[in-house]
């Protein structure tokens, strides 16, 4: 596809504007860091955020923190970027809760994320209520549920524990989000399935599909903030991030189709062991689906996006959390230690060197749960969540918002801002969550706790995600010493999930009990 003469001039005088003002703009936010954003002539905030995407979430809190937790953006003119940032609970609410009707993720949102289209993470309306309702009957059904818990406990005493006692004995060296990412994929994918990828194993497997979903979720943030034309026109052309996003859709339709030839396999050989239940037997026998290979895809994609992204990057922060604060890992440590004692007073643990805490076991421990919840607080494993104005509305704030208008939520800079969690909201501190006599969680409303999103949206796999993290938390730091390994920069990736950029390498002992 050639470019005329018309656009070529267009990209000229922007790159003649936008080149010395993001120099200018890169210089000053080295020397002063609380600068403020300036709506400029004909360009906007847009050089801001360009020369600021290398670390967009902590600009954002800086920025937030500094304006009142709120402000208005544009780009320039004809792109259509019209912001209005918040990470203002009042604001929050309003939204997602009050007047959520006016505030759907919009026809943008199912264009960033169109290899999810059609599936209810990009849908609104009479869509979007009929597939939610059929997720909620396969996230309700006691067999599946039973089989998750299975698969869960399962792969952390066959997978994550013999993995680590290898490191632990040999002292390796090695990237913990890359094992807690090929856990949970392994967690997601078999009851989605119903077979096991296999990715948490002794040889360390390529992990194709799980690159793939870090492209897109990477790729979906510059689309969030260039202009849609910007980014459609790369699409066309098939350069920039666009062509690795078109190769990683690929990558991901084809991990499927091999996921679920391998089902049919399974199946055909009458294998025993078979989980008697996986969610994909939700869908495949139904008309909708059959007819329709793209809406399989993307719903099936969505369930991995919410298992994998969000349990697989927030036990990366909280493994990082902890080991920066041993006296939480004490804590917890004492929390367990009952049950630890009774395991090995009744002989009801298999191995003589591991702990295996079960699910049911770990589901009231008030502690852990605080401490998981302290590290969801400060590092939300989705940073931003993005909104659409229908109509003309005003904020409990006072800001006006305009139909058309993109809302950005920053979850990330909510837990960093005093306004909203005192003066220590910077600090990893648990006891923040408990009540006076530390016997119970306190209540935290979801729209200034919006990890699991809030009002008619609030995610339905909450109850799972906490079992799964409970599970992998508990054996984890019973049985193992964790050392971060120092001089490495331990930052947020410029994704739509709160991934370390480098990984997390550490180093574990094994605990002599």
């Amino acid at each position: 596809m050639s470019i005329s003469f018309s656009q070529e001039l267009l990209i000229s005088t922007l790159a003649i504007i936008l080149l010395p003002l993001m120099l200018y703009l890169r210089s000053s936010r080295s020397k002063n860091p609380s600068v403020l954003p300036i709506n400029w002539p004909i360009v906007g905030v847009f050089p801001y955020l360009i020369a600021n995407f290398h670390n967009l979430h902590d600009y954002l809190a800086v920025v937030l923190a500094g304006s009142g937790h709120n402000f208005r953006a544009h780009g320039p003119p004809g792109t259509g970027l019209r912001f209005f940032i918040t990470c203002e609970p009042a604001n929050v609410r309003h939204i997602f809760t009050t007047n959520h009707a006016n505030f759907p993720k919009g026809a943008e949102f199912a264009a960033i994320f169109d290899i999810a289209g059609g599936s209810f993470f990009t849908t609104e309306g009479e869509p979007w209520r009929r597939q939610r309702a059929r997720a909620q009957r396969v996230l309700s059904n006691p067999r599946l549920l039973a089989c998750m818990t299975a698969c869960c406990r399962d792969k952390v005493e066959n997978g994550l524990l013999p993995v680590l006692m290898h490191m632990a004995s040999t002292g390796t060296t090695f990237d913990l989000q890359d094992l807690t990412i090929r856990l949970v994929l392994d967690m997601t994918a078999t009851p989605l399935f119903g077979v096991d990828p296999g990715l948490l194993s002794s040889d360390m497997p390529p992990m194709d599909a799980a690159v793939a979903m870090d492209t897109v979720m990477e790729v979906a943030l510059f689309r969030h903030i260039v202009p849609t034309s910007g980014w459609k026109v790369m699409r066309r052309l098939n350069i920039g991030p666009e062509r690795k996003l078109a190769a990683a859709h690929t990558v991901l339709r084809g991990f499927i189709e091999e996921m679920m030839e391998r089902r049919k396999r399974k199946e055909h050989a009458g294998n025993e062991g078979a989980p008697s239940v996986d969610i994909l037997s939700s869908y495949i026998d139904d008309p909708d689906y059959q007819q329709n290979d793209g809406l399989l895809h993307a719903t099936l994609i969505n369930y991995m996006i919410a298992g994998r992204d969000t349990i697989g990057t927030a036990l990366t922060w909280v493994f990082y959390n902890l080991a920066q604060n041993p006296h939480v890992v004490s804590f917890i440590r004492h929390e367990l230690s009952p049950i630890a004692s009774q395991k090995a007073a009744t002989g009801a643990n298999n191995s003589s060197t591991m702990v295996i805490f079960e699910p049911e076991e770990t589901k009231s421990l008030v502690y852990m749960r605080a401490a998981i919840h302290e590290s969801l607080r400060l590092h939300p494993p989705v940073p931003i969540e993005r909104k659409t104005a229908v109509a003309h509305d005003v904020m409990p704030s006072g800001h006006v918002v305009h139909a058309g208008d993109t809302l950005l939520i920053s979850l990330h800079s909510m837990g960093r801002m005093e306004g909203v969690w005192g003066k220590d909201c910077r600090e990893y501190n648990p006891d923040r969550w408990l009540s006076e006599d530390g016997k119970k969680l306190r209540y935290v409303p979801s729209y200034k706790f919006l990890s699991f999103s809030s009002g008619p949206r609030l995610c339905l796999g909450k109850d799972v995600s906490f079992m799964q993290m409970n599970t992998i938390v508990a054996a984890m730091v019973w049985n193992f010493d964790v050392e971060v390994v120092e001089g490495q920069r331990v930052q947020p990736k410029m994704s739509c999930v709160l991934q370390m950029k480098n990984g997390l390498m550490v180093k574990l002992k094994k605990r002599e009990m």
